[in-house]
């Protein structure tokens, strides 16, 4: 076993060597000395570890703002207008001259129906009526005969009056005879049937060799405006009740143009459609069945995206709330037993403070207990602050939450 001899006394200072036995290796001595170095430089402490730096969070600055009061309310689509095309004269179909669900203009010819029997039947009309002209006519020359001979009491008062009167008989059938013309040019013109608004027109109700018209006006298709739709709304009377009060008190204040209230429309599939459509009216009745009022909004829809019948929610402002504080809802914590943010204090340590929220706004909550004007909110790095511990707050840019 090797076995290491210190060469030098102790205490004769830092320059002592170490020398091996015989056949020691040198590396272990070199270690040696370097433990012994390592005890003979100085006895202070060691250095202590650095204070870790308050952590960085993003953080807001509230302050009272005015936020618009919005509401969505459940919809369905319906056309402007919708025109059923019926059957006016009775007969046969020959032609049907449109392609289902083609978008028509306001007088293309839609269906013909065989026109014989209408042209037969104004044939006749005009007969009767030329009848009718003849015999007045004659009653008329009659009369103007009489009234001379009855003046030198060549004839007698009766034969003047039953001369007047057949006269005046002849032209009652005349009227009624051009009226009976009428009828069956009307009629006539009825078996061309014709687009009576222009929109979209659906399904062909029947097909070339069906009757049509006996007795009742056969519903031939169905035409919708699609251009400009309505939306059909409802709306709760109990909060429209708490709007108008809200309003009457100021606590709110009513939108500017009121008037011409816009309309936000969001589809089913919660996308947005481009075009913002009108409030037309707010029902003053309210349903017996769901307690719900009634309003109706215009909306353009030139690309005809909505459909009648779709399902639908509009966006509509109601009121402005001002002087209102509101947070981003990343900064609100909900628990069991409330909400809670985390706020910087004046010495820069992190405190929970509890809060009551009421609605969104937008991607903000309404704070209505539990904050003040000035106070700074953590909104980024919530998992960095820890309550009691010092923080640096940065402000967050606009629109970063």
């Amino acid at each position: 076993m090797n076995v290491y001899i210190l060469a030098s006394a102790v205490g004769k200072g830092v320059g002592a060597r170490l020398a091996p036995a015989s056949g020691a290796p040198w590396p272990l001595v070199l270690l040696g000395a370097g433990l012994l170095t390592a005890l003979g430089c100085g006895g202070g402490a060691a250095p202590t570890a650095a204070a870790p730096q308050p952590a960085e969070v993003g953080v807001v600055t509230v302050a009272p703002v005015s936020v618009p009061l919005t509401t969505e309310l459940p919809g369905r689509v319906e056309a402007a207008r919708v025109a059923e095309v019926r059957a006016r004269a009775p007969g046969i179909v020959l032609e049907r001259s449109f392609r289902e669900g083609s978008d028509v203009a306001k007088g293309d010819v839609l269906y013909r129906i065989d026109p014989a029997p209408m042209r037969a039947a104004l044939a006749s009309a005009e007969a009767t009526l030329a009848r009718a002209e003849a015999t007045l006519l004659q009653a008329k020359q009659r009369a103007d005969r009489y009234a001379p001979l009855v003046a030198s009491r060549a004839i007698s008062q009766q034969d003047y009056d039953d001369a007047t009167a057949t006269r005046a008989s002849a032209e009652a059938d005349v009227a009624a005879a051009k009226a009976a013309v009428t009828t069956a040019k009307l009629n006539l013109g009825y078996a061309t049937v014709t687009a009576p608004i222009a929109g979209r027109i659906g399904r062909a109700e029947v097909t070339e060799g069906a009757l049509v018209g006996q007795g009742t006006a056969t519903l031939l298709a169905t035409v919708q405006q699609l251009d400009v739709v309505y939306v059909e709304l409802t709306q709760s009377s109990a909060e429209l009740q708490r709007l108008r009060r809200a309003l009457r008190s100021g606590a709110m204040a009513p939108t500017a143009g009121a008037d011409a209230v816009a309309v936000t429309i969001l589809r089913e599939d919660g996308s947005e459609h481009p075009q913002p459509g009108t409030l037309l009216f707010t029902d003053v009745t309210v349903n017996r069945s769901t307690g719900a009022v009634a309003l109706r909004a215009e909306v353009p829809n030139p690309d005809g995206d909505l459909l009648p019948g779709e399902f639908v929610r509009a966006r509509i402002p109601q009121a402005v709330l001002n002087d209102v504080l509101t947070v981003p809802q990343q900064a609100v914590s909900r628990k069991p037993d409330g909400a809670t943010v985390l706020v910087v204090g004046a010495d820069g340590l992190v405190a929970v403070r509890p809060v009551e929220v009421g609605d969104a706004v937008g991607d903000a909550w309404l704070v209505t207990k539990g904050l003040a004007a000035g106070d700074i909110v953590i909104v980024d790095g919530l998992q960095k602050a820890r309550p009691g511990s010092p923080v640096t707050p940065v402000p967050l840019a606009s629109g970063t939450p």
